[in-house]
């Protein structure tokens, strides 16, 4: 649904499927999946500030038409793993790089209001999304963490590993099920990998489930 829905708005500014220039733009998506949409768009527009807004615009009413019309279904055991979680008095910030009103839209659509603690995005930490440690330090200050070392981060893109690397989180561990393959997972400093999120009490719990990658426990 994310994939069409960043088709259709570049679409909308002139890239259409079959040539070079949209073949580009989708790779450029798909390397910089978890940064804000803004953020990505104006990788694609780097020279055309109302262009990449209109094309954000555009993204958003196509993924929310989405969700209205079809809905979101979460994984197998992740509802689960954060009950589970919050019954240990782990405290949780969901973070996204979708607009306020695209983040809200998620959170109805799955019914995850009280679920999470906290739900933050680009726009509640001055527009500075993944990579950068904003949304983590932010949740960290909300929730009254006393410790970076204190955090687990976790999350599906090579963005959100360097995220979680450069806010100090003792667990970045990176989710299989989602964009990014466990190579770009271990690159962007995964602490671990994981199957799924449902595996995330396990790891905080109880005690890793998986060895740590190689490469990221050798950085």
């Amino acid at each position: 649904m994310v994939e069409r829905a960043f088709a259709e708005a570049i679409a909308t500014q002139g890239i259409v499927p079959g040539t070079g220039a949209y073949a580009r733009a989708m790779v450029h998506v798909h390397r910089s999946r978890g940064c804000s949409t803004i953020d990505v768009f104006r990788g694609i527009f780097p020279d055309n500030e109302a262009q990449a807004q209109a094309a954000n615009l555009t993204f958003e009413r196509s993924y929310e038409g989405a969700i209205a019309r079809a809905g979101l279904v979460p994984l197998p055991g992740v509802v689960e793993a954060l009950d589970k979680l919050r019954g240990a008095d782990i405290r949780i910030c969901l973070t996204t790089g979708f607009s306020r009103a695209t983040l809200g839209r998620v959170l109805s659509a799955l019914g995850w209001s009280d679920k999470v603690d906290l739900a933050l995005c680009p726009e509640d930490v001055g527009g500075r999304g993944r990579p950068l440690p904003d949304m983590v330090l932010t949740a960290v200050m909300r929730l009254g963490v006393e410790d970076v070392h204190q955090v687990a981060v976790v999350g599906d893109s090579e963005s959100d590993m360097l995220c979680g690397r450069r806010a100090g989180a003792s667990v970045v561990a990176g989710v299989l099920t989602g964009v990014h393959s466990k190579e770009r997972l271990i690159k962007g400093g995964a602490t671990h990998l994981l199957d799924s999120v449902a595996d995330l009490p396990e790891l905080l719990l109880t005690g890793a489930p998986v060895e740590p990658p190689m490469a990221a426990a050798a950085r």
